[in-house]
């Protein structure tokens, strides 16, 4: 068995067909095909499922595929441990993010980048789930997401920081010359907030149903940017996370008010798989956490904008 044969199985996975995979290996699709059905030969199982295409993994393949992913990774980790000996820290730190934290992933990436210049950094926006599955199939170093709310399987976790809420609204708007505004009363305000896919809408309707009233926004979007583009507009106004802040702001003619806190708030962290050794791009982004207090960035920013 060859590492070479795992990374097109691998490629494979990832592709879902063997022409693109073929290609993205950098072989011919007839090499990459006979190179996985030489490692089922030498496994003696039955590993891809094929009809006139790529028609998924088998049960017995999707265990090698797994052990693919897992040796890979090692064989990844060996490397960056070798280079890191040769006098500094090389390759490509990838790091899923859900979209409500994402805009943060700087406050880390910067003094890393300081610390170790040679290495590279791909950043993904995630749902909260694919972060977990990316992870379990070394497809990702690192997860940025919600660590004590959705299961989050076998991880290490670090805590970066508690999200905090805001009403942001028009500056001339009802609740504008509030010090807080209590949840139940926006129970009627035209809203514009995240779909319900995203972890952070969920979490904002458990907090709506504790102040015992359901919100149906006026619009629904799934990326910040829109929603800002919208209550930029002043005709709605948008319940944020105090980490928005970091990219966003808050623009003219709008105001951020503080919501009162709900019964649970939930922190947003680093989440990686439980390996032993840690893969050591994944375990210099974890010291640089420590070196960063992003909890009292994110809430010195509330406290600028609140005043």
């Amino acid at each position: 068995m060859l590492l070479r044969q795992l990374e097109y199985l691998s490629a494979l996975a990832r592709e879902g067909h063997f022409g693109r995979a073929a290609q993205a290996c950098h072989v011919s699709q007839p090499a990459l095909s006979a190179a996985i059905r030489k490692l089922e030969a030498e496994l003696d199982v039955q590993i891809v499922q094929r009809g006139q295409r790529f028609e998924g993994f088998t049960p017995e393949g999707r265990q090698v595929l797994l052990w693919a992913h897992r040796i890979l990774a090692e064989q990844d980790a060996m490397r960056h441990e070798l280079a890191s000996m040769r006098g500094g820290l090389s390759g490509v730190l990838r790091i899923g993010a859900i979209p409500t934290a994402i805009t943060l992933a700087s406050l880390l990436t910067t003094p890393l980048a300081d610390q170790h210049p040679q290495l590279r950094v791909s950043i993904e926006s995630l749902s909260s789930r694919e972060i977990v599955q990316r992870l379990a199939e070394f497809d990702l170093d690192i997860g940025m997401t919600y660590v004590d709310g959705e299961p989050l399987g076998t991880v290490r976790v670090v805590p970066l920081y508690r999200e905090r809420y805001l009403l942001l609204t028009a500056a001339d708007g009802e609740f504008a010359g509030r010090d807080t505004v209590g949840w139940a009363e926006l129970a009627e305000t035209p809203l514009c907030m995240l779909s319900p896919v995203m972890q952070n809408r969920r979490i904002l309707d458990r907090a709506f149903a504790e102040a015992g009233v359901t919100v149906t926004p006026s619009v629904e979007a799934d990326t910040i940017s829109a929603i800002y583009a919208h209550v930029g507009t002043r005709r709605w106004s948008s319940v944020i996370a105090h980490a928005w802040l970091h990219v966003f702001g808050v623009p003219d003619g709008l105001k951020v008010v503080p919501l009162k806190r709900p019964r649970r708030e939930y922190q947003v962290g680093l989440v990686l798989a439980d390996r032993d050794p840690e893969p050591m791009l994944a375990r210099a982004l974890l010291d640089t956490a420590h070196r960063v207090n992003v909890q009292a960035t994110l809430d010195g920013l509330m406290r600028r904008h609140l005043s």
